[in-house]
Order: structure tokens, then sequence, then C-alpha cells
């Protein structure tokens, strides 16, 4: 019970210098329950969506799940005569055809692209009773023939959609225009998805090419008839056809749910990642945190043990600190975590993706995990301070400076720092020297734990050479008080060191990243420079249709035109040994197009007839030559043994690994209605006329607004604005750690002020002004930040180096060091010292002289 009033008093008593650390905790947890509760909600949303829109019974072509483009763009679907013979089952109430495909495009007057601008699809159906599961008609009527259309609500709201306007919805069959006549509203939240209902001929006829077929049967069960029931009743009546897939409404979800999931996974994980590297910063905060208030308060532990406390109790009373330190911080970072998510959630509808708080889902596990992980980390963090407080002797309350440090213990940090950094530099040697990138990328992982680790540990090690240096170009120049700055930070090493790693941590992920991303960027585009003859290459986020290919083969002024098309097959080399990686199919002036490098035969070769070419690793791997033959079982056609004409060096990041055969080889073996479209078309100018050509080509497309055209130049450009945007966006994620970093820095600043009032009053006294003495305070902390940032740009450069080797495997050959980025953070660190020096400066400032002076 003493303990705990001890643990108490002195908790409350530095409560202002325990505000930091509370916050350090908070942000952390705040940001791993944001993140569950983010996660959570957006299943929630899925979840509910996948309920209501499930039928009782749902019949499917079995490969219905199979992307619908590489089926010649057009959904899998059923014959009518299936729906009758449904409808005969025992147990159905009802049963519904229903139309559905997401391989579509719907834009309005100004050829402006209604879908969603998250990356959710765009839907076209049928609209029938089915849909009034999930969606009410409040607006309007529904569809009654082929130039009506319904729109959801949400679609209509973002893009000013009102009945009467004009859509038209562009799809693999043919393009359709419309009039919107209805607007119907999800019963609950849509995620983003836009979604546009025809009358059912109509949808046939537009989506899947045909009258008389569906995507899927929607049955209803009979009152008194169970799901699982219904299923088996159906599934006797269908049986013999063996193309079906026959769901209930809870594997119907559960499969939706499953695709979703994966997703969200991703997400969760790598945003938990973030979190967990703001908690190791974190730690660092928490041990300068109780390290510097166990030393301030030397005298007063050994008054406790003089008057009889144990070692043990001390060093409970240290923990029982922590513990609270770690409940408070907890607490209000679950609250604060609740807040990021309905943040998240905003930002997200704002993007596009609507999600409603009516779904925000706290699960019960959710502040268990925050509470348990923050107190965890927290009094883990404290251990080392509370051990160090339980070795105060009795005498030590006869002292006036705290306890000594401990040299032999120092010396053997040292050593071990020393041996795990030279470890860590080891693996990273041995990862940038892997053969293969899947091996080297163990070792770089092993290398990048070890090396941060080893830099920890000898950071105190590091702080004395480090900052002289520093001190030496910035601080002498602002004489006695750069000097006195200077010392301050060589006072105590492990102080340093460990204020200093906690900014190291962020900068290096920031400078690793950096290097990783420039020399991506720069490998691509001396590759683009390289290798592509084309002059203009077309695509977007869905295939090319075959409107859009006809507009771009009559633009003017264009040499040729290529198409490139990607096969589901599988291949069988000499050795028996299957691939299904499928294979690439062309026109032959795809050769001109990408200039491959062959190291057997010549690629124009493998453009003959039944012909075909294959790349040096998967020659290697089976033993293939240019004249031997391999077996391709075309997916939904016949099977062909194709001649090897040439080998092409996988020495290249563009269509590494590819298999290339001409188109007409192809559509030998590959019934036309499943031919998919183009992935992509290249085309190239006539000589002198490529300015010409690229406006003709724009013009021509742009009543296709899902394709891009872009030449060289664009290609770069979005090459290079998609790795940023990419880098920004982890950055961001990284701003959490480099917040706490800071936080650190002010805390270490702030304590060791309270540390010094007594020598703050003396300097003051003999003649210090208090400029002079924010200045000091100024420079200390620029100088702590610069140590952390010269350590962690080091390191994250080293780290990226060795990546880039790894990428170089996969034909990503330039390492790219991004300079005017790496200085720039290295200033930016400069003036975080800066702003972490701005209050403990100004309360330094502030003191009363003779009091601070009489302070003991």
């Amino acid at each position: 019970m003493t303990v705990l009033k001890t643990s108490l008093r002195n908790f409350f008593a530095h409560k202002g210098r325990m505000a930091l650390s509370a916050v350090a905790v908070l942000l952390s947890v705040a940001f791993v329950c944001g993140t569950l509760v983010f996660t959570d909600t957006m299943n929630t949303t899925f979840d509910k969506l996948f309920a209501v829109t499930a039928s009782d019974v749902t019949v499917s072509p079995k490969a219905a799940k199979v992307d619908e483009a590489s089926r010649g763009g057009v959904p899998e679907s059923l014959p009518a005569s299936a729906l009758a013979r449904a409808r005969q089952a025992e147990g159905v109430k009802s049963a519904e055809g229903g139309v559905s495909s997401t391989n579509v495009t719907v834009v309005n007057g100004d050829n402006k692209n209604m879908g969603s601008s998250t990356g959710a699809p765009t839907i076209a159906g049928n609209w029938s009773d089915n849909e009034l599961k999930s969606m009410e008609l409040t607006s309007g009527h529904a569809p009654r023939g082929p130039a009506e259309m319904l729109v959801d609500a949400d679609t209509a709201g973002k893009h000013h959609l009102k009945i009467g306007d004009e859509l038209r919805t562009i799809a693999q069959t043919g393009d359709l225009k419309a009039r919107i006549v209805g607007i119907a509203t999800f019963k609950v939240t849509n995620p983003g998805a836009a979604i546009v209902w025809f009358d059912t001929p109509t949808a046939q006829r537009e989506l899947l090419g045909a009258t008389g077929r569906f995507t899927q049967i929607n049955i209803t069960a009979a009152s008194g008839v169970s799901d699982e029931q219904l299923k088996q009743n159906v599934t006797r009546t269908l049986a013999g056809t063996g193309a079906y897939k026959i769901q209930t409404a809870k594997e119907n979800a559960d499969e939706g749910r499953k695709s979703v999931g994966s997703f969200m996974d991703v997400i969760k994980y790598a945003m938990l990642g973030f979190a967990g590297i703001a908690f190791l910063v974190g730690i660092f905060l928490i041990i300068n945190t109780f390290s510097m208030l166990v030393a301030q308060r030397t005298r007063e532990i050994g008054l406790m043990r003089a008057i009889g406390s144990s070692r043990r109790q001390v060093n409970r009373s240290v923990l029982v600190e922590a513990l609270l330190l770690g409940v408070v911080g907890s607490v209000l970072g679950i609250g604060a975590g609740v807040g990021i998510a309905v943040g998240l959630m905003k930002l997200m509808s704002a993007a596009g993706m609507d999600l409603s708080t009516r779904d925000l889902t706290v699960k019960a596990t959710t502040p268990v995990a925050g509470l348990v992980l923050g107190v965890v980390v927290t009094v883990l963090a404290a251990y080392l301070p509370a051990r160090r407080a339980g070795k105060v002797s009795p005498m030590a309350a006869l002292r006036d400076a705290g306890t000594p440090a401990d040299g032999k213990a120092g010396r053997v940090r040292g050593v071990i720092g020393l041996v795990l950094t030279a470890a860590g530099i080891a693996a990273l040697f041995a990862a940038a020297s892997a053969k293969k990138a899947s091996e080297g990328s163990l070792v770089l992982g092993l290398g990048v734990v070890l090396t941060l680790i080893g830099f920890v540990v000898v950071g105190p090690l590091l702080a004395g050479g480090v900052v002289r240096v520093i001190s030496a170009v910035l601080l002498r120049a602002f004489g006695p008080v750069g000097r006195m700055a200077e010392r301050n930070a060589l006072r105590n090493p492990r102080r340093t060191g460990a204020t200093g790693a906690a900014l190291m941590i962020g900068l290096a992920l920031v400078a690793c990243l950096s290097v990783v991303g420039s020399s991506m960027v720069a490998s691509a585009t001396s590759e683009l420079d390289k290798s592509v003859g084309a002059d203009f290459i077309v695509a977007g986020n869905q295939r090319i249709f075959p409107q859009a290919e006809r507009a771009m083969e009559n633009s003017p002024g264009l040499a040729h035109v290529t198409r490139y098309k990607v096969i589901d097959a599988t291949l069988t080399s000499p050795d028996g040994k299957a691939d299904d990686k499928g294979v690439t199919a062309a026109d032959p002036t795809y050769a001109d197009d990408l200039r491959r490098t062959t190291t057997e035969g010549t690629l124009k070769a493998a453009y003959g007839d039944d012909a075909m070419s294959v790349g040096s690793d998967y020659a290697k791997k089976h033993g293939v030559h240019v004249g031997d033959t391999i077996t391709v079982a075309f997916k939904g056609g016949k099977t062909a043994r194709l001649k090897v004409a040439a080998i092409t060096s996988d020495d290249s990041a563009l269509d590494k690994g590819a298999r290339y055969m001409s188109l007409a080889t192809m559509e030998k073996y590959v019934p036309k209605d499943r031919v998919p479209p183009n992935q992509m078309m290249f085309a190239k100018a006539k000589d002198g006329q490529e300015k010409q050509a690229y406006a003709a080509l724009k013009k021509s497309l742009e009543s296709y607004p899902q394709y891009q055209v872009r030449d060289q130049t664009d290609y770069k450009q979005e090459l290079k604005d998609q790795v940023g945007q990419l880098l920004n966006m982890v950055y961001g994620l990284l701003a959490l750690a480099i917040i706490v970093a800071v936080l650190g820095v002010v805390n270490t600043l702030a304590l060791s002020v309270v540390e010094r009032t007594r020598e703050i009053g003396l300097l003051r006294a003999i003649g210090l002004s208090r400029r002079q003495l924010r200045r000091m305070i100024r420079m200390e902390s620029v100088v702590i930040a610069l140590f952390g940032a010269l350590l962690g740009l080091g390191l994250g450069m080293g780290w990226g180096a060795t990546a880039q080797k790894l990428l170089a495997l996969e034909g990503l050959n330039v390492l790219q060091i991004p300079w005017g980025t790496i200085i720039a953070v290295f200033i930016g660190s400069a003036f975080v010292g800066l702003f972490a020096a701005l209050i403990p400066a100004f309360r330094a400032g502030r003191m009363n002289v003779l009091n601070a002076i009489a302070t003991e």
C-alpha cells in the first residue's frame, strides 16, 4: 500500500513531465484502435451489403467468378431454360433471372466518366424485384424500354444527375444511350459502386450480346423451407448439367466477404505496421522520461532506501508509475482512435467511397487490445529505468549529483552494438550479392533489423564523435553559447543516443523508401528510353473495347497500330513441367514497339505461323532451346504444339518473362467469342507527324474516357507521379512516428531544463542573458535532431541501396540517390530541433535566478 501511495504521489507531482510521454502512448494506441475500428467498420458495411443483396439461393455459371475481361469481355451466362427448370424445384417461392456486368463504363454528354474514382466498380444490370431487397425506387419509375435506365442515388448525387439526363453505357458489345427515368436509393450503405439498371431484354442484348440468357438466377424460398434444403432441391432439379454453381445466401455472402477481406487485411496490417513503428519510437521517449526522473530523484530514492525501502519496493514504485501512465495514455488513445476512424471514414467518403457512421463498429476486442498494448509497452519501456532505480544505494542521499554512470555497462553495450551492426552490415552485403530476389529479400529484412538494433544500442558510443563533428561545423561560430550547447548534448551520451534514435527510425525509413522510389523511376525511365520504340501507348482501367480499337485504327497520321492481348493458357515444356502463367499475343509490329534482346533466335520469327518465344529464365529452368516444341493448352480453346523460334533476355523490367506469339497463331486455337479484348495498344506515328498524330489520337479516343493516350514523356511522368503518390502516402503514415520522436526531443529538453535548474540559475547570475540561454537550449536541440537525422539518413540510404540491388534482379538496374530529398530532410531536421526547443527554452528563460540557485 505504501508503494502505491508513493507511486501516486510521484505520478501527480510530475504530471507535467509525464504529459508528453502520455501523448506518445495516446497517439500510438489511437492509431492502432483507429485502424481496427476503421477496418471493422468497412467489413460491417460490406457484410450488410452482401447479406441484403444475396438471395436465399443463387445459381450462377461455374466460371462466373473469373475475370470476365479474359473471356472476350462478356460475362459468363446461363440459358433461360435453367431459370424455367429452377422454378420447378420443390420449395421455390419465386425465381428471377439476373443480368450483371462490371466490364462497363458510363459517361455523360460531356464524356465524363460517371464511375467511382476510388476503384469501386461500375455495375450495369437488369432491374427486377430482387433489387428491391437492397434498393428503394425513390424517384421516377422502372425502365420500360431500350431508351430508359435507372441510376443509384449516390451516383446521381455525386455527379448532379437528374431524371431526363442522357447517359451512354459503353460495353464490350457496343454503346447504348438511354435517359434516366428513375433513381433508386440503397437501404444499406453503398461503399462507392456506381450502378445503372435497364429492363431485362435491353440488359441481355447490350451486356451479354444475346437475349434469353442470364448471369445468375435469384431464388426465394417458400415459407418454412431452409436455404440449405432449397439448395439441395435446386441441385437435384438442375442435376446432370455440371455447369452451375449453387450457393445459399450465407455461402454467397461469405464468398463476397472473403474477396473483400483479403484487400482489407492488406490495409489493416499495413497501418498496424506504421503504428508499431510509432510504438517503437515511443519506447525511447518513455525510457528517457523515466531515466531522467529516476536521476532527478536520486536523493529521494536514496532516502527511501535509507529508511528501509527494499530494492523491490523502489523498483515496483517506478513500474506502478509506468502502469498509471500506460493506463491513462491508453484510455485516452482508445477514445482518440474512434475519432481517427470517423475522420478516415469522412476522408474516404469525400474521395468517393461512402462509409456511414451508422455502421461504426467498435468490437470489444479493440479497446482491450489498445489498453493491453499501451500498458504492456509502457511498463516494458520503464523496466530498465525502474531496475536502475532499485540499484540506488542509501548513500546516494548524501550526494547532490545523480548516480554515476556504469562504465563497465557502457563498454559492454558498445561491444554488443558494434557486433550487431557488423552482423547487420554482413547481412545487407549478402542480400546485395543474392542471385534471386526472393531469397535476398529475407536476408535484407534480417540486415535491416540487425543494423537498426545495432545503431540503437551503439548510439551513445556514436553520440560523442558525431555530436562533436556537427558542433564543429554549426555551433563553434556561436562562441561560448555554442560550446555550452555542445557540452550539454555530450553530458549524457545515453540520453542523447536514445533521443536521437527515436528520430533516426522514422528518417531511416524515409531515406530508404526515397532511394527505392527514385531508383524505380530512374530504372523504368532508362528502360523506356532504351527499349520502347512506340510513340504512343493506349491503356486504361479496362481492356480496350472493339469500338475504341476501331477508333484508334482509323486515327490519321499513324504508321501502324499494334494490338496486344494476354491469353490464359497452360504451357508444358519438353521436360513435362506445366506452367499456367499464360502467353502474350500481339501483332508482329510489337517487335518494333518494344525492342527485346534475344539470347537465341530472332523475335520476328516468333510471330510466324505456329511459333512462339519464351523468356530466358523459363528456358534455363526447363532446358528449352530454339527449335524445341512446347504444348500450349488455351483456356476455352484448343491445345497447340508451337515451335520455339526465339528466347528473349529477362534482364529487363518491361514484359519480363513474356511468351510472345502472333495474333494469327492464337486465333487458330481460341474461339472468337473467347478471345479477350486488347489489354493495351501501341502506335507509331508517320515520320514528321508525331505532334499531329498525338492530337488526332487523343481526339479519336475522346469518347472513351476510360482509356488514356500517352506518349513516352506522359508515360514517364505517370510512373513518377504514381511512385510519388505512394511515397507521399507512406511518408504521411510515418509522420506519426516522427511526431512521437519530436515529442521525445521536447520531453528530453524539458526534463533536462528541470534537471539543470540550479546550473541555469548560476549561469544567469554570472551574466548569461535570457536570449543566450534560450539560444543555448535551441542549439542543443538542433544538435540532437541532426545527430538522429545523420544516423537515420545514412542507415536508410544503405538499406535503399541494398534493396535496389535486389530490384536489379527484376530488371530495375539504376541506383539513384535523391540527394535533393535527403538534403531537404536533413535541413528539415534542424527546424524540427528548433521547434522542439521552443517551449523548454521559453520556460528556462523565465526562471527566477535566485529561486533557481536555491533549488536542491
